[in-house]
């Protein structure tokens, strides 16, 4: 998006500057609200990137050649902050790649591929009676629904959904602003599908227990505030909480969330808080139908209305499946002129140019602008900053953008961040008012990005200290601690020479222990002998002279063997001589 403002300023001329921040350049919407939303055709391939959303990449549950139908879970959400994401129709996975995505980097990032079989096959869907089910379990259904922020931040929707005894939400902010130029999807769908809004907000209504709903939308949208006036008028939750349509005036950035909570309530929220800090939380239009068609119907987050206008024959807004190339919502618009030059995803204003047109559709796009050099001419050169403060009066967050320029331009990074940086929304009011056509928002850019890397860099080097620090502490501990064991075994050792002093008393005292063992021993054998010498058979008593005489041959015999034994023996012994 280089100097794409300053394109823009060009292209649509410099409007209205209102005094009290923000901007109103020419509008362009009516080109793309004289027809109905239209449904776009089948493509005949998906391609799904897994970065579609702020948070932690999905987890994906399919492997290449598995048959998919509509809505079955291709990647559940990973972590608190993070989105799943759906199969849009059915077929075949084919690839799970990098491919080259949306995106300002222009780099490629992993995808999903399907190849779609054109029948369109629903898995079971599974509605929910959501008023009588516990609001914990509906969280932990909705993490699954990969329904984003629509409005364009795409910030995973359960986690704004839930509420602690911190953070209780008591106004619900609508946000039907669309200030943007060119953009006209909520405009169209608050025309066409108002009830289905009401019906979304009734649910953000019951899961946050808010007593109050203020819906904010733009003055040049009077078909759409009407609809939604009517459709409040015969909503239930119009009995239960305050549910107003607040027409606000055309200025942009008015549809930033926090610039709208402080049109709609007067309520400015702190730089460093959110808005569930001050009772508020804020959703798109497009984000509450989501919740409508998933709790009321069981469809997860599958398409969107996305606004095709600019250098196209037949600038309109569709409903297209998430991953459909460009180039079909392109044709689906009479197809781009022959002076198209380029392809813008988002608005004019922070918007960014694609890297090719046959990147797919994501839950963050909004709107697809083709470019010509009728539209939006090249960009003059920078001329020096005539210090005319125009960029500090339509700063729209009260900031001082040129003093920011001079210190992101000499890389005096503390002083800018000093003067609160990082406040900056990048609305690109600045740099669109900017007479002298430089690109201020590119050197904010610059200097937060340097000012992340510095700060990076720094929690590195504070947890390496840390780690050294750790380090050194557990060589002396290990220290110590051989100390105290040398220690110990030097006292051991005294111990152990004190014992072996007394040892002659002691080996004294136990060889008379011995000898007087040895001599009991050997008195008890003695004994032994004796008795067994002393006792008579019984049992031969009255054995017949033949059986005594037998028996005494027997003892005989015994008697000479072990004489024999015990001579042999005797001569066996090696004398003393034999010895030596």
């Amino acid at each position: 998006m280089n100097a794409l403002i300053n394109i823009v300023k060009q292209g649509l001329g410099l409007g209205s500057v209102a005094v009290n921040g923000g901007v109103h350049p020419p509008e362009h919407k009516q080109e793309s609200t004289t027809q109905a939303i239209g449904q776009l055709p089948l493509p005949k391939r998906l391609v799904l990137p897994l970065r579609q959303h702020v948070g932690n990449l999905p987890k994906v549950l399919v492997a290449v050649g598995d048959k998919v139908l509509k809505g079955q879970l291709l990647a559940e959400a990973e972590g608190n902050i993070s989105a799943a994401i759906h199969a849009p129709t059915s077929g075949t996975i084919t690839a799970i790649e990098d491919a080259l995505i949306p995106h300002p980097s222009g780099l490629p990032d992993r995808c999903i591929t399907i190849a779609v079989d054109g029948k369109d096959e629903w898995i079971a869907l599974a509605p929910s009676d959501w008023r009588k089910e516990d609001k914990t379990k509906l969280l932990e259904s909705l993490r699954n629904s990969g329904i984003v922020g629509l409005g364009g931040a795409a910030f995973p929707t359960q986690v704004k959904l839930r509420t602690n005894a911190k953070s209780h939400v008591d106004t619900l902010v609508i946000n039907a602003a669309e200030c943007e130029p060119y953009i006209t999807c909520d405009d169209m769908l608050m025309r066409e599908r108002a009830d289905q809004i009401l019906k979304g907000v009734e649910i953000a209504q019951y899961l946050l227990g808010a007593k109050e709903c203020l819906i904010g939308i733009e003055d040049n949208k009077p078909e759409a505030a009407e609809a939604m006036r009517l459709a409040c008028a015969i909503s239930p939750l119009s009995k239960l909480v305050t549910l107003k349509v607040v027409v606000v005036p055309t200025q942009y950035p008015s549809g930033d969330a926090r610039q709208l909570i402080r049109l709609l309530t007067g309520i400015e929220v702190p730089a460093d808080k959110r808005s569930t800090d001050v009772g508020l939380q804020c959703f798109n239009v497009a984000t509450v139908l989501a919740l409508h068609r998933y709790f009321d119907f069981g469809e997860p987050a599958l398409s969107r209305i996305v606004t095709i206008t600019g250098n196209v024959k037949t600038p309109a807004n569709f409903e297209v499946l998430f991953g459909t190339p460009i180039t079909d919502l392109v044709k689906a618009g009479g197809g781009a002129l022959e002076d198209t030059n380029d392809y813008i995803m988002g608005g004019p204003m922070m918007g960014f140019s694609l890297p090719s047109v046959d990147v797919p559709i994501t839950k963050a796009a909004n709107c697809i602008i083709a470019s010509a050099p009728n539209l939006f001419a090249p960009a003059p050169p920078a001329m020096p900053c005539i210090r005319c403060a125009r960029c500090a009066d339509v700063c729209p967050v009260s900031l001082q953008p040129q003093e920011l320029y001079w210190f992101s331009k000499s890389s005096n990074l503390e002083k800018a961040r000093d003067y609160n940086l990082f406040d900056c929304i990048e609305c690109g009011c600045c740099t669109y008012a900017c007479p002298s056509n430089i690109p201020l928002v590119q050197y904010y850019r610059f200097a937060k990005s340097e000012i992340i890397a510095q700060d990076r860099a720094k929690e590195a080097a504070d947890l390496a200290r840390e780690r050294n620090e750790f380090r050194l502490m557990r060589i002396e501990r290990e220290k110590q601690e051989r100390a105290e064991k040398h220690a110990q075994k030097a006292v051991g050792a005294k111990a152990e020479a004190a014992k072996t002093e007394s040892a002659p008393e002691t080996e004294a005292s136990d060889d008379a222990s011995i000898a007087a063992k040895k001599a009991a021993i050997a008195a008890a054998i003695e004994r032994a002998k004796v008795q067994k010498a002393a006792a008579v058979p019984q049992n031969v008593a009255d054995a017949k002279p033949a059986v005594q005489a037998e028996i005494a041959e027997i003892d005989a015999r015994r008697e000479a063997a072990k004489q024999a034994v015990s001579e042999l023996a005797g001569d066996n012994t090696p004398s003393t001589q034999d010895k030596k």
